[in-house]
């Protein structure tokens, strides 16, 4: 245990051991590590749990540099727990070396789904029965943090106070193919209001798109720079100010006609390169995944593929969002290790169950949702058709956000008011 302060916060980190595969208690083990974060001035006072769930799949949790947004309004009441998820951060860590080492892709695609919801939610059970005395908490989860949220009160209600969850409530029952045909959609309009907003910009990307097209542009890595890995910067338009940061960086983009600039390369580089989450688009369609669901077989690609409109010819340029693609594996150097696994994935049929639809019409853990109306990521009407069918559950829909609105401590605030109205956290 190591304590420490940070500007308005007290620290405490731990590490704990857990089963790689809780089925197999007795078998491979791999660590947890977690912050604890309280307000040094109440140190020593019995305050009530929080847990994060952060986002992804494959992100470890937030590095504050000091207490603001969400994290200073729930110091005024909690003692605040932020896990690094398995796989992520200081917990054992996972890339596609260490995949690969397993052997086949068989061997690889099971470990990968060693870190789905399902065993995050036995993880954070774990923590908090050894370490907290069995104490209920309440949990918060941020876009995929609802996806775990989901999993926990299907498995394991009995731990949580209350849920708060910021733009993730996850389409039950789950269906790639049914999220992909949502998602690119608004992509297509996200893209479209980005050129509304910067008109010089629809020639600006053309001409890099076609810079491209002639090929033989390298990442200061090595990796070819193709039209579609330039689409896919299309993400951002999903946080604020995404529009923008976008703008500026093909705003500069040629040094003089016919060559890109060393600045915008290294910027692409950093924003495609999967350096700091090689789970994001490794896990991305496997979270889809539950029971005899499956396959997935790369559903955003198929999407893809029935929108000519996505080509990369076409002009004025869509740019594609929160969708994993074949390609990725072949042309993004950290992500070519994982590639033999992630298409045995793919393949897969059977997968753990994730969601209880019964046990979760049942709920009574009371759980308050903010629905960005506008996410390009997790479509609103799949979040508000769940929620429909989810006990003691109460929706906040806004379009004041895009998908950062956490980063409001409004939003927090406004997502307790409505468990505190509808009776409050459970004890």
């Amino acid at each position: 245990m190591t304590t420490y302060h940070l500007p308005g916060l007290h620290v405490t980190e731990r590490t704990t051991a857990v089963p790689l595969d809780h089925a197999r208690p007795d078998g491979e083990q791999i660590a947890v590590f977690w912050r604890e974060l309280v307000d040094p001035g109440r140190r020593g006072d019995d305050l009530p749990l929080l847990v994060y769930l952060q986002g992804g799949p494959g992100g470890a949790s937030p590095r504050p540099l000091k207490r603001d947004g969400w994290l200073d309004e729930a110091l005024t009441t909690y003692r605040v727990i932020l896990p690094d998820q398995r796989g992520t951060g200081r917990s054992t860590p996972l890339d596609g070396e260490s995949v690969a080492a397993r052997g086949d892709a068989v061997a690889g695609a099971d470990y990968l789904a060693c870190f789905r919801a399902d065993s995050i939610v036995a993880d954070l059970e774990h923590v908090r029965r050894t370490h907290y005395d069995g104490r209920r908490w309440a949990s918060l989860g941020q876009s995929f943090g609802g996806w775990i949220t989901l999993a926990y009160l299907s498995t394991a209600p009995e731990g949580l106070a209350a849920c708060y969850v910021t733009g993730g409530i996850p389409g039950t029952p789950a269906s790639a193919d049914e999220v992909y045909r949502r998602t690119f959609a608004r992509a297509e309009s996200k893209t479209r209001r980005y050129y509304d907003l910067y008109p010089q910009d629809v020639d600006a990307v053309a001409a890099i798109a076609d810079r491209l097209a002639e090929g033989d542009v390298r990442l200061p890595d090595g990796d070819a720079l193709t039209v579609h890995r330039f689409q896919s910067l299309g993400i951002d338009l999903g946080m604020k100010p995404g529009s923008e940061r976008l703008h500026w960086l093909v705003d500069e983009a040629f040094v003089r006609p016919g060559r890109l600039s060393h600045a915008f390369l290294e910027q692409v580089l950093v924003r495609s390169s999967s350096a700091s989450n090689p789970l994001f688009w490794t896990l991305q369609e496997s979270i889809y995944g539950d029971g005899a669901n499956g396959p997935t077989a790369w559903a955003a690609q198929r999407a893809r593929d029935e929108r000519p409109q996505f080509g990369p010819d076409e002009r004025p340029l869509l740019l594609t969002g929160e969708m994993a693609f074949p390609w990725m594996f072949d042309e993004v150097r950290l992500l070519k290790p994982f590639a033999p696994a992630v298409h045995e994935l793919a393949a897969r049929r059977e997968w753990s169950p994730l969601y209880d639809v019964e046990r979760l019409a049942a709920n009574d853990v009371p759980l308050a949702a903010a629905v960005y109306f506008d996410d390009m990521y997790v479509d609103s009407g799949l979040q508000l058709d769940t929620l429909s069918r989810l006990g003691s559950s109460h929706a906040w829909v806004t379009n004041e956000y895009e998908h950062d609105g956490i980063g409001d401590p409004r939003v927090l605030g406004r997502l307790r008011e409505l468990v505190r109205d509808a009776g409050g956290e459970r004890r």
